[in-house]
């Protein structure tokens, strides 16, 4: 009988070397296509929203402000580029990143090492104030960055915007949530939303604060006012050393306040409620509450309130009830078919419902 004769050794190798690198190639090609693709929020943000000095508009249509302490228009914040930084991050965007850096660099970073809260359109300043919150949220991102690309001038700078918070703008061993650099007077104040628990966190680890003063922070969303209120305090008064609220509470506040409650290991258990049952009951979220009676306050809705939700859904580690939110924040995307990917409506649209919809969109897919 005749046998076949086996499959000489050179071929078998030659075939398992090309097998092996069609499947490398195959998964090469996913990876690259993954990566590739640009979230037609993100594609809208860069084509309609961004000023031809590289600063983002905060709304779509052109519109002048009477009064510098109020946003309009092509205006930019600081807000937006800490925001645009931390999506830039969570893509490993290396590029984007450090062209945000420049824009900080050269546009929003005053002289005195303080980030300027806002600029005109064509990257000018008439104020003479930083925000707490947007500066908190940039240094993390410089942090963050640092620690992925180890790029000095990020911790560089970092330092330099620290060392101005701590020499002007605190009280009583608290930051505070804003100083004017030209009449030299700080806020006596320091709203819980801007109690950034990773920022502080990266601040001390890298040796920018002290563990004192992080502490100091940590305390007080860690030692809330008891009781069996939903909502969180709007304010802590740091010469008066107390707690304030508001009769009425912007939902998009509160759940920035519930992701650092989150991030330090205590879920929001009552607002987390509350939320799903409002879904359950009412089938949307509104952008406004009444304290006290828990009832709608507005009747609009908010893509930022569902973003914010879907952040805090993943921070608890609730990935069902992010999935359960996100079609909700897209069904308020493409209403003008003009703008692909925005969230505009009546021909306009405000920057944080499309920059926290995004972060949310790419936090989802990495988490």
């Amino acid at each position: 009988m005749t046998m076949k004769s086996p499959l000489p050794r050179r071929g078998i190798i030659i075939t398992f070397t090309v097998l092996v690198t069609g499947i490398a190639v195959f998964l090469w090609i996913q990876h690259m296509s993954k990566k590739a693709a640009v979230s037609p929020t993100l594609a809208f943000i860069e084509h309609n929203m961004t000023n031809s000095n590289g600063t983002l508009a905060t709304y779509l249509k052109e519109a002048s402000s009477a009064n510098p302490d109020y946003v309009a228009g092509h205006e930019a914040l600081s807000e937006s580029l800490g925001v645009w930084m931390q999506i830039a991050l969570l893509n490993q965007d290396e590029n984007r990143f450090e062209q945000s850096y420049e824009l900080l660099r050269e546009r929003f970073l005053s002289p005195q090492n303080y980030i300027i809260w806002k600029l005109e359109p064509g990257g000018t300043s008439e104020v003479n104030t930083n925000a707490l919150g947007d500066d908190l949220r940039i240094v993390r991102a410089l942090l963050e960055g640092y620690d992925r690309w180890q790029q000095p001038s990020y911790l560089a700078t970092a330092q330099q915007i620290t060392a101005q918070l701590q020499q002007s703008a605190m009280a009583e061993g608290y930051f505070v949530d804003h100083h004017d650099f030209l009449h030299h007077h700080s806020s006596e104040v320091l709203s819980l939303v801007y109690v950034d628990t990773l920022a502080l966190q990266a601040m001390e680890q890298h040796g920018l604060i002290s563990r004192m003063v992080l502490d100091r922070h940590i305390k007080r969303l860690q030692e809330l006012p008891a009781g069996g209120d939903i909502f969180y305090p709007q304010k802590y008064e740091v010469r008066a050393s107390k707690y304030s609220s508001g009769d009425k509470v912007n939902l998009i506040d509160q759940l920035i306040v519930a992701i650092h409650v989150a991030e330090l290991g205590q879920p929001p258990q009552k607002l987390i409620r509350f939320l799903k049952q409002e879904l359950k009951d009412r089938g949307k979220l509104f952008g406004q509450y009444d304290r006290n009676s828990g009832q709608p306050a507005v009747d609009y809705e908010s893509p930022s309130v569902y973003a914010l939700a879907i952040l805090l859904a993943l921070e608890t580690k609730d990935r069902a009830w992010a999935k359960e939110l996100f079609p909700l924040m897209l069904a308020m995307r493409d209403h003008d078919p003009r703008y692909k990917g925005g969230y505009v409506f009546d021909g306009d649209t405000h920057l944080f419902d499309n920059l926290f919809p995004l972060l949310a969109e790419v936090s989802l897919n990495v988490r």
